[in-house]
């Protein structure tokens, strides 16, 4: 993505905000353990506005009444460094790479931050960061109110994570082609787990095979920690040990996918351990499915996600009413909240930079937000029986189904991204059978 991309959202940002100063800071190095790191994961907001992927850097940018500057804070290159870490772009190759119209060494941000903040009244910041840099500058703001004879200081701190969420919201051509790269990355590696799956291997092996589909083909990592849960485990929405044996007759449910240039992917597939859905196992999943496709089928421009959850959910009761689970009416069930016991999850959830979108669901007054094309949403229903639930009938316990796929709002409706991934009974099993 080229620098005329993160000038236009700069541009954006500026338009959004009042007379002031917004500070963007790059994401921290986190520790591991003693003295090493987890792989550096840039901050995505800070990415999204000017792509740089280095920690310690700063963006500011400053809005008066007649005009706008952009500032930003870097490492000046250090030989030392450079020959334990790897070179950094510094002050020289920041100012020749970011049409910005400063770029400054981030030892000076301290000193720079008083004399900008002097000089306005709004300060933009994340609120629920605590970076070091954003606690300089909310001090700096508080001693200059303090401070007598200064005539000008900051009277407003305000949250600059809506603002740019509200802009992450609709993707521009080039970021669903990034989304779509991670997607056909995704793809390859859930058709080799579900090729190289057999009972007796353990969950991390199919994490394995996986994993080394991402990297080889470029993607720099997962886009979230990777769900494989073989029977019962499906269960535990949130099941991250992989360790298990896989066993014949049980599902393996994998939420897994990667990311490129940063851009998420998220997808779920629920198959069979041995190649071969059981009558019951093939009844939940067909249900699920039905649920998946229908509620893809209603997303347009105009609809509102509350009414897409809505509509899940009576889906998802009727299904429960069908397979024997639940008993009487669906109106009943849903105000008591009884199919919140087997569907517990909402529908889906924003997909962009980050795999769970930072972006407003509501707008400002409360009311949730309607579809727009560009925008980029997971739909994922699942049903999950655990294996000691009495209440369900015995040959479901211990199913547990997600099916979850990546949607493109378009003008004309929607675009499923992630289409390419087998997902019928009929394509699952055909494709488990290709060894």
């Amino acid at each position: 993505m080229n620098e005329t991309h993160f000038l236009n959202r700069r541009t954006k940002l500026l338009a959004l905000m009042e007379e002031g100063v917004a500070i963007i800071t790059s994401a921290p190095t986190q520790t591991r353990s003693n003295d090493t790191e987890y792989s550096y994961r840039q901050n995505s907001d800070f990415y999204y506005l000017c792509g740089l992927n280095e920690d310690n850097s700063v963006l500011v940018l400053v809005k008066t009444p007649e005009s706008s500057k952009t500032i930003l804070f870097v490492e000046a290159y250090n030989a030392e460094s450079a020959l334990w870490n790897g070179a950094r772009l510094g002050i020289e190759g920041a100012s020749e790479r970011f049409s910005v119209d400063e770029v400054n060494d981030v030892a000076e941000y301290s000193e720079r931050i008083k004399e900008l903040l002097r000089e306005h009244i709004n300060l933009y910041i994340d609120l629920y960061s605590d970076s070091a840099r954003l606690v300089e500058a909310k001090t700096a703001a508080q001693s200059l109110h303090s401070t007598r004879g200064v005539k000008r200081h900051i009277r407003s701190i305000r949250d600059v994570t809506y603002l740019i969420g509200t802009l992450r919201l609709i993707k521009s051509d080039e970021e669903i082609e990034m989304i779509k790269q991670a997607l056909t990355i995704t793809a390859e590696a859930h058709h080799v787990a579900m090729r190289e799956c057999r009972a007796g291997m353990r969950e991390y092996q199919l994490q394995a095979q996986m994993s080394y589909i991402f990297l080889n083909n470029g993607a720099e990592s997962e886009a979230y920690g990777a769900i494989v849960a073989g029977g019962n485990n499906a269960n535990t929405l949130h099941y991250v040990d992989n360790r298990d044996t896989l066993r014949d007759g049980d599902l393996v449910l994998i939420d897994a996918a990667c990311e490129w240039e940063l851009y998420a992917s998220d997808i779920t597939r629920t198959f069979p351990i041995n190649g071969k859905f059981s009558e019951a196992q093939r009844e939940v999943y067909e249900k699920v499915l039905d649920v998946q496709l229908r509620v893809i089928d209603a997303i347009c421009v105009g609809v509102k996600r509350d009414w897409l959850q809505t509509y899940s959910e009576e889906l998802l009761c009727d299904a429960l009413i069908e397979l024997g689970i639940l008993n009487g009416e669906r109106h009943t069930l849903m105000e008591a909240k009884e199919h919140k016991k087997y569907a517990p999850h909402g529908i889906g959830h924003w997909m962009g930079l980050d795999v769970h979108d930072p972006c407003p669901y509501v707008d400002e007054s409360g009311e949730s937000l309607a579809f727009e094309a560009g925008m980029v949403m997971t739909i994922e229903p699942g049903l999950y029986f655990r294996a000691d639930d009495d209440s369900v009938p015995e040959r479901y316990r211990g199913i547990g189904i997600r099916i979850e796929d990546n949607i493109l709002v378009t003008e004309s409706g929607y675009e499923n991204l992630s289409a390419m991934i087998a997902k019928s009974v009929e394509d699952i099993e055909k494709k488990m059978s290709e060894n």
